[in-house]
This record gives C-alpha cells, sequence and structure tokens, in this order.
C-alpha cells in the first residue's frame, strides 16, 4: 500500500486509552526584547535586579560569580553562538549581528565580547532556590536495514497522516498490539531495527544515526530525525522497574534497563507500554557526519557545548554559563577538579522531561561513548544566563 494511503479500519473496537491532560501551549517567557524589563528591580537602591520567569525567576549577578570562568576554554562554545544567531530571540538582533560580523574568534576576542555585550543573572527557581539537576543525551548510533528481516523485526515509522487531527493519538501499547492500529502504520515504515530497546532509545532522544542496509547491499549513513510524536505523555521506563523492584533509582540507567531486558525477554512488551509516548521519524542525509542533529531552536547541536532547557525559562539561543558537582567519572574538561563539570555552554534544544528553571539536558554527541557518558550524567546543576546588556 502507498505510503500516502490511508486504511479504512474500524476505530470503534480500538480501546480508549487513559484519560490523560490536554497538551497545553508553554506560556512565553516574561523577559522582553530589551536589555532591562520594565517593572522589574532596577538593582537600585532595592538590591540587584530580577527578571521573573514562568518557573522562576533570573537575578542580575557579576561575572565574578561565575564558579570557573577563567578555567573553561570559551572559543570552544562560540560556533554553537553563531549556529544560534542565526535564527535569534528578538533581545539578540543586534548582538548576533555584531558576533556574526566578527565570524572567526579566538580566545581572547570570545571573552572580550561577551563581557562587552552581555550580563550575567543567577537562575532560580520558583522557590528561590538555585539548586537543580543536570541529566545528559545523546544521538545514538545504530544497525538497521531498509526491510524486515533475520533480526531486523523491529519497525520505525513516519508520521500518521492524522497525526495532527487525532490528539492524543494512539498510545504505545496499542501501537504494538493492536492490528487496526497498525493497519494505519503500514507503509510508512523507514526502516527496521534488531533491539526494541535501541529503538526506545532513539525515541526517548529524539533523533540517530543508523547504518542502514539498502536492498542491493549498499550501506549507508542517515539521520533518523524528529517528525513528532503521539501527543501521550512521557513516563520513565527506568521509574518503572524501578518501581517494580527490578534495581534501585541509583542504579537505574541504560546499562541496567538493557540487562532486564535480556533477563526478562517476555516483560519486554509490557516495560515498553509503560511509556505511553511514541515517536515518529523523519530520514534525512548525512552529507557531513560530523554535524549534529538539529534541535528545537533549529540549528544543528554542538556535542559539549549544547544544552537542552526548559523553553518556559532559558530562551533558545542564550549563552549559559553551567556547573555541576559530583560528575563522578565523567570525562569533564574544563576546571582542576575532574569532579566538577564548568563550562559555556549554548540553550539549543528542550524535551519532554526537561521542566524547572533550573534544569538542563547536556549534548554528549553521537555513538558508544556519548551514551555513556549520557547515562552517568544526574548532577546537582546552577545555571547562569547570559543576556544582552
Amino acid at each position: 500500500m502507498p505510503a500516502s494511503a490511508t486504511p479504512v479500519v474500524n476505530l470503534s473496537t480500538i480501546p480508549p486509552a487513559a484519560a490523560l491532560p490536554a497538551p497545553t501551549t508553554p506560556a512565553p517567557l516574561l523577559i522582553p526584547p530589551g536589555p532591562l524589563p520594565s517593572g522589574s528591580s532596577s538593582g537600585s537602591p532595592f538590591g540587584p535586579a530580577t527578571m521573573t520567569t514562568p518557573r522562576g525567576r533570573w537575578v542580575q549577578t557579576d561575572w565574578s560569580t561565575l564558579p570557573g570562568w577563567h578555567q573553561d576554554t570559551l572559543a570552544q562554545a562560540w560556533p554553537a553562538l553563531l549556529r544560534s544567531c542565526e535564527r535569534p530571540h528578538p533581545a539578540w538582533t543586534v548582538v548576533c549581528r555584531a558576533a556574526l560580523a566578527r565570524g572567526h574568534a579566538d580566545e581572547i576576542e570570545v571573552r572580550d565580547f561577551l563581557r562587552s555585550w552581555l550580563q550575567p543573572w543567577r537562575v532560580e527557581n520558583a522557590d528561590g532556590l538555585s539548586d537543580g539537576l543536570l541529566t545528559g543525551y545523546f544521538e545514538p548510533y545504530l544497525e538497521a536495514s531498509r526491510l524486515p528481516g533475520g533480526r531486523f523485526t523491529v519497525p520505525l515509522y513516519s508520521a500518521p497522516t492524522d497525526l495532527g487531527q487525532r490528539k492524543p493519538w494512539f498510545s504505545r501499547g496499542q501501537i504494538d498490539s493492536h492490528p487496526a492500529v497498525l493497519s494505519l502504520l503500514r507503509g510508512r515504515e523507514i526502516a527496521w531495527l534488531a533491539d526494541p530497546i535501541d529503538a526506545l532509545v532513539l525515541h526517548i532522544q529524539g533523533s540517530g544515526r543508523l547504518m542502514i542496509q539498502e536492498p542491493d547491499g549498499q550501506r549507508h549513513l542517515v539521520r533518523m530525525a524528529f517528525a513528532g510524536h503521539n501527543d501521550q505523555p512521557y513516563l520513565s521506563v527506568g521509574r518503572w522497574l524501578v518501581d517494580q523492584g527490578a534495581f534501585t533509582l541509583e542504579q537505574a540507567g541504560w546499562p541496567a534497563i538493557r540487562a532486564w531486558a535480556r533477563a526478562n525477554p517476555g516483560r519486554v512488551r509490557e516495560m515498553l507500554a509503560a511509556n505511553p509516548r511514541y515517536v515518529f521519524f523523519r530520514e534525512e542525509a548525512m552529507p557531513d557526519p560530523e554535524v549534529g542533529p538539529v534541535g528545537a531552536q533549529g540549528v544543528p547541536l554542538t556535542p559539549g557545548r549544547s544544552i537542552a532547557v526548559d523553553r518556559d525559562s532559558i530562551p533558545y539561543g542564550t549563552p549559559v554559563w553551567l556547573t555541576s558537582s559530583e560528575a563522578g567519572s565523567g570525562p569533564w574538561s574544563a576546571g582542576s577538579n575532574p569532579r566538577v563539570l564548568q563550562r559555556l555552554v549554548v540553550a539549543q534544544d528542550t524535551g519532554g522531561a526537561i521542566t524547572g528553571a533550573v534544569r538542563a539536558d547536556f549534548f554528549w554527541g553521537w555513538g558508544v561513548a556519548a551514551e555513556d557518558n549520557a547515562s552517568r550524567t544526574k548532577q546537582p546543576l546552577r545555571l547562569w544566563a547570559l543576556w544582552p546588556r
């Protein structure tokens, strides 16, 4: 059946999904496109200036309060900032014009530029505390086949034709098990994976690289890019397994999830159904394997310099000073203490689990090492937003 054809099925036979709250549109950030918000405290004589967001507030501060500011190689974040300047927030028009006009810049030039044009603001939660959580994400690299067969039995789908009309669309459990729902997706298979856990990882990360084998035996690298989801809530299968007594919350991570799946193959479908969200993809060519996936801002992500944020708290394209302690054995490169990450990053993405003012997801890149680093990233976090003066 052609992918564009819509099969006729009796949807009345499909049991309804659990009642879910209607998707909501995020409230706009209450930071105007100007150097200082009207109605905010000016900083004198009432103390430091503040700016309010739907999740918390920003408090004006000084460069000297940024831990490790002089240890990071800021020039490594400059390309990410220039990419964000291709799609700037209105408040960044003048600053981005100057940054793009400068183009390449060395360490001294980047440091001088940031201090001349930007003002640090400490990000706080609604309760006034500045402590939050840092996690990590990555772009999976997987083997795939254009056609099903042998070990390749797990499909990746393009978006169904009625995805925009039916909200929420069917749940993961219904997609994986109900013939009538499966018939709606017949002909929309893009590629096939060998492992349902790999498919789940791809769904959660939102994009991935596939080394795909074509029917003629040729192999080439493509990207599976996010094309939409079923508007069902995201629920952690790791948390579900913790609740089942499979392991502790401290042990939760992809290695533990994969080990449980290998030991309990008959319950894998049950585990997958615990997360009703289902993601659809579109295939993109990869002329340059060194370029990361496109984030929510619409620009490619930079490994080690891009983060996902709550867009109700930090606008896309904002440079952010990030400090995270107790990083364990993670390969943090900035600062003299290997257990502390202190780095300039740029807010260029978001995610369903990234909610809260002091909350970030650190983009590690792609491949096995990136997956390992991302799975071990769960640390205390503090953030400072750098905003035009």
